[in-house]
């Protein structure tokens, strides 16, 4: 793509990210996911792949529905109470018609079919974006109407998420098919302390987006866009290999890695809200995304594939890994000491 136009786009994509996150606003707040959805749509296109076109076109007609659905959520609360206010969202019938509207744009149960394959049709770096800035401006809107939201809605579509989020992801060999159920499955442990913690929901988005943005840096450096392409990569990069082993282990939550930090604070929190059998239940439901997770860390390290040339040249890889690349997977893995310091924020 032109860098002229590649800069346009990322431009826009912090004009419109800035513009919802900081405005008080509906009409100003449905710009700037506007400007969003209309920035990202030429980066997943840009192969020019039919099967990027599609996903293109799928995800513009999906965020397009869920666009009109916050305005018309807005502007039945204004006709009602006179307040364009975000904060203000009184209305039952608009809080359940948000509702949906996020949740379509999230990809949460059960208006997740468009995320999968939107992910699949897009570049890696593409799909890092739509994994972890484009659910920011719409996750935003959630925190700042949480108290008006319905919390058995919402705690009934987090179970789903994560379930569902779990089940799917379990015979996929799409790495990208792979993250974009694991993002359902979080966005089920996000959703489900919203209403009782915001500050803790972001804090769950924050660590999830520097745990997948190190697992997709690693998958690009890597090239791998299935599982087999992640075994043979082994031996032309040996430790990203581990390194990347290590991050998908935080994420799918084990001691002592950094994963596991947001979802030991939310089960406290559910069970200090008197909600035991969801934090069972949720947790119960995240040893499925567990299965995955293992079988994408044991494809990368553990399996040696029968490899037809031996030559020492293959042990070393032509460029070094990336400082952004370092860092995210550090953090990825080393958190986990800071625990009681964000409780204490949270």
């Amino acid at each position: 793509m032109n860098p002229y136009a590649t800069s346009i786009m990322t431009f826009s994509l912090i004009l419109g990210t800035t513009i919802t996150i900081s405005s008080n606003h509906w009409v100003l707040a449905w710009t700037g996911l506007e400007i969003n959805t209309l920035a990202i749509i030429p980066l997943i296109a840009k192969s020019h792949h039919p099967r990027a076109v599609e996903a293109a076109t799928k995800y513009f007609l999906t965020q397009a529905a869920a666009s009109a659905l916050v305005l018309f959520s807005s502007m039945t609360n204004a006709w009602v109470t006179g307040q364009w206010d975000i904060t203000q969202m009184n209305h039952p019938t608009s809080c359940l018609l948000l509702t949906a509207a996020i949740a379509i744009k999230l990809g949460l149960v059960p208006f997740h079919f468009w995320f999968p394959e939107v992910l699949q049709g897009s570049p890696l770096m593409t799909a890092l974006l739509l994994s972890t800035l484009m659910k920011f401006p719409p996750l935003t809107l959630l925190l700042l109407t949480s108290k008006s939201l319905d919390p058995a809605l919402l705690t009934a579509m987090a179970l789903a998420s994560t379930a569902l989020g779990g089940w799917m992801g379990l015979n996929q060999t799409q790495t990208r098919k792979i993250l974009a159920f694991s993002s359902i499955s979080h966005l089920g442990w996000i959703a489900i302390i919203l209403v009782y913690s915001p500050k803790l929901a972001l804090l769950t988005f924050y660590l999830y987006t520097i745990m997948t943005s190190a697992v997709f840096l690693a998958l690009n450096k890597i090239k791998a866009l299935n599982l087999s392409m992640i075994m043979t990569s082994w031996t032309k990069t040996p430790v990203l290999n581990a390194t990347l082993m290590l991050v998908l282990l935080s994420l799918a939550g084990l001691p002592p890695l950094t994963g596991f930090m947001p979802k030991w604070l939310i089960i406290q929190e559910l069970t200090k809200q008197e909600m035991t059998p969801a934090a069972m239940a949720i947790a119960m439901l995240s040893l499925l995304s567990l299965f995955f997770y293992l079988r994408l860390a044991y494809h990368s390290t553990i399996t040696l594939p029968p490899n037809s040339s031996n030559h020492m040249k293959q042990w070393y890889t032509s460029k070094a890994p990336s400082t952004p690349t370092a860092v995210l997977a550090s953090l990825s893995i080393l958190l986990l000491p800071l625990s009681p310091m964000m409780h204490a924020i949270v």
